[in-house]
């Protein structure tokens, strides 16, 4: 899987002020975490997300956004936003917003 580096450079300057974050290969693309959990990816088909268990209702409601799934399974609490909402500077702001909040109430690993 090709990466998408433009979608990788944006997530890097959303993230850059965050405490332990981490970013690595994985899943055909980037992936940053944040201690040590996984937060949201960066791949050639788009955005994954990590918004939680039924907590992802709300952004599946928008343009370009559907849920992730990885082996034809749904991924519950994760979502896929394509290039019209990840380009989407506030859009994208809100989603990661949601990734953080969730991200920071699971035990660090």
């Amino acid at each position: 899987m090709a990466r998408d580096e433009g979608l990788e450079e944006l997530l890097r300057e959303d993230l850059q002020a965050e405490p332990g974050l981490t970013e690595k290969t994985m899943f055909g693309g980037r992936a940053w975490l944040l201690n040590g959990n996984l937060l949201c990816c960066a791949r050639d088909d788009g955005m994954l997300a990590r918004l939680g268990k039924e907590r992802d209702g709300w952004a599946l409601e928008m343009p370009d956004i559907v849920p992730m799934k990885s082996g034809g399974r749904r991924m519950q609490g994760w979502v896929q936003a394509g290039p019209s909402a990840f380009g989407d500077d506030v859009l994208r702001r809100k989603l990661m917003d949601a990734a953080l909040a969730f991200v920071r109430s699971l035990p660090a690993k």
